[in-house]
């Protein structure tokens, strides 16, 4: 038969009031049931019979951490180090004073519990080493739990902090936000995201306070966080002014002192370095292991933000030049020798980097090169930017190519990025480059030199990385000659040189062009693709286009909205014409080709200017020019203002 003994925890022989030690057993149960410091030395003082009683931890010197009635007022440190090296117990009644009793905790921070009374005895020495074991046990217990729960927390807090990280749609935005959250979160004075630029071999610090702009630019191999992107590890620094790898430079800018700092790498879901997360100053001495893993669990989410955030950006960025490009048509149509050369040429040079400058009449299609040129090359996923010089004054143009920082000027309420920012990775188009002044020439040079910019009203050089194509109606080697255009400049733009020839001169391509228009516009009038009559595609061949491919693109708008029937005729053509009489009539006259051009041409213009009432940016429009690029015209046809207005 099996037998059994059950024995109870309140029948245990050591809990009876008759055992010795029952009172100090108990208490050791109840310490182990308390929740904090203070509950657990108001237990024990009343167990000791104590009006004293505290729990003592060693920093740069002994501190009281809990306590019940008043703390020692003098802490006797060698002693309490004695304590701790011996895990020992000590008993000692100074002259005139109560009697101290100091008992090694056994905790991993080598607390000290003390007992301080009238009535203390050495004899209470074996139950204060026993009864200090459990308390040592116990602060093991509370500072696990104390640390699992922060731990819970930050990673909670890190959690819905990376919820809100995904709404954003701006990278910059982002970062000075990421920044934000983790000085607070972590416990840190500052912090700084470093994007890891591997083609210019480059970082880029955002939020960088004190400093200008809020960006600090820096070469990828130097100081600390050099070192953080090159080990892909982490790096703590206690003392940062006795590191040598620390630039005490922006601190002597900004008149901040970093004391220490805590640096981490940011990798992509790839794997793949793509910057560094950096916390400065900690607000609570030095950065511990914690800090360390802290920062690394926030470095997860920030990179996946990040990436993100830039893949969206990017995505949308080439939606628009994807958008730009079906609408304005990036392809050269026609047959004729000049245009199917150029067609070759653009190909070859769209893959390479250098410079191109493109030589053409107003109209001719100098952009549509330009954009073909980029979107058949590496920088197709990158932005086009696309300046008109002409439109530029001298005062504007270094706020509108190099960008301003706020207050530069009186108008300046905000900072304004500039177009070479603008199309960072991707190309810049300068149209019209032979109307800027001298001045901006010597100011675009040596930003075509030295590839940095320094917005208006700053100091701090912005590495750019853009491919130059320039465009121009006039000729840049006459200026040259007379000294208005810099031979320098010319030498950098024109290192390869595209001419455009004029509509008239490939009048086989005029029909192809018109069908190309028409088919285009048709679809967005939401008609049937018109057809022309024999008389119309005649009529169109025989006009002199003096606005080029660009004067026909308009008529082919005007006519797939306007035309009445479905094949155009001569009729809906004859804004061309003059209405009131034969157009070949004044082919009697007996004058001479030049003359009859610029006759005709002072007509239409004072035609279209009528028609749209004086306004002459209308007019400009309807022409297909720029509107600097009508006034020129009149210029050099003599005609005044005044003359055409009604």
């Amino acid at each position: 038969m099996e037998e059994s003994v059950w024995l109870k925890w309140r029948d245990l022989p050591w809990l009876q009031r008759s055992n010795a030690h029952a009172s100090l057993i108990r208490a050791c149960e109840r310490i182990l049931q308390l929740e904090s410091l203070p509950e657990i030395v108001t237990d024990i003082a009343a167990e000791f019979g104590v009006p004293r009683c505290s729990v003592l931890e060693r920093k740069e010197g002994w501190e009281t951490i809990a306590a019940r009635g008043e703390p020692i007022d003098v802490l006797p440190g060698p002693l309490l180090n004695d304590v701790v090296d011996q895990n020992a117990a000590v008993w000692s009644r100074p002259a005139g004073d109560d009697a101290h009793m100091f008992v090694a905790t056994g905790s991993l921070q080598q607390h000290v519990l003390a007992f301080s009374g009238v009535r203390l005895d050495p004899a209470q020495l074996t139950d204060g080493l026993a009864i200090a074991r459990v308390v040592g046990s116990r602060i093991n217990d509370l500072a696990r739990f104390n640390h699992a729960q922060q731990t819970v927390q930050r990673l909670r807090a890190t959690n819905a902090l990376a919820h809100t990280f995904a709404g954003e749609t701006d990278t910059q935005h982002l970062l000075e936000r990421i920044a934000e959250e983790a000085s607070r979160l972590l416990g840190a004075d500052r912090a700084s995201i470093f994007i890891w630029d591997r083609n210019q071999r480059m970082l880029i610090a955002c939020p960088a306070l004190g400093v200008e702009g809020g960006k600090l630019f820096l070469p990828d191999n130097k100081g600390i966080i050099g070192e953080t992107i090159e080990s892909q590890s982490p790096v703590v620094v206690d003392n940062a002014y006795s590191d040598s790898r620390f630039d005490q430079t922006v601190d002597r800018q900004t008149g901040y002192k970093t004391r220490n700092l805590l640096s981490v790498p940011l990798f992509d879901a790839e794997g793949e370095c793509i910057g560094a997360f950096e916390l400065i100053n900690k607000l609570d001495g030095d950065f511990t292991e914690d800090d360390l893993i802290a920062v690394q669990d926030f470095a997860v989410h920030t990179s996946i933000a990040i990436k993100n955030t830039l893949e969206l950006e990017n995505l949308v960025r080439s939606n628009q030049n994807l958008t730009e490009r079906v609408s304005s048509g990036v392809t050269i149509i026609g047959e004729n020798e000049s245009i199917v050369a150029l067609r070759g040429t653009i190909d070859r040079l769209a893959a390479t980097e250098l410079p191109v400058l493109i030589l053409g009449e107003s109209g001719t299609g100098k952009e549509v090169a330009a954009q073909a040129l980029h979107h058949n090359g590496p920088r197709a996923s990158k932005p086009f930017v696309a300046v008109n010089c002409a439109a530029l004054t001298e005062s504007l143009l270094e706020s509108e190519l190099f960008g301003h920082e706020k207050g530069a000027f009186t108008d300046a309420q905000s900072t304004h990025i500039g177009k070479f920012e603008l199309a960072e990775g991707g190309t810049l188009f300068l149209d019209e480059i032979g109307d800027m002044s001298l001045g901006g020439q010597a100011k675009l040079l040596r930003v075509l030199e030295q590839k940095v910019i320094t917005r208006v009203g700053g100091t701090q050089q912005i590495p750019v990385n853009v491919r130059i194509v320039a465009a121009t109606n006039v000729n840049l080697t006459n200026m040259v000659a007379q000294k208005k255009f810099r031979q320098d400049l010319y030498y950098r733009l024109s290192v390869v040189t595209l001419e455009i020839p004029p509509l008239r001169e490939r009048p086989e391509d005029v029909t192809t062009l018109a069908r190309f228009f028409l088919k285009r516009f048709c679809s967005d009038a939401g008609r049937k693709t018109l057809e022309f009559t024999p008389e119309a595609e005649k009529r169109l061949r025989i006009h002199g286009w003096p606005g080029n491919v660009r004067e026909l693109r308009n008529l082919m708008e005007r006519v797939a909205f306007l035309a009445g029937g479905d094949r155009i005729e001569v009729e809906d053509l004859a804004f061309i014409l003059s209405p009131t009489h034969d157009p070949y009539e004044d082919l009697s006259d007996g004058v001479g080709l030049a003359d009859a051009t610029n006759k005709f041409q002072r007509e239409y213009i004072k035609r279209a200017v009528k028609r749209m009432q004086g306004n002459m940016s209308d007019a400009a429009e309807f022409l297909g020019l720029h509107r600097s690029n009508l006034y020129r015209k009149m210029r050099q046809l003599g005609m005044e203002v005044e003359e055409v207005k009604p």
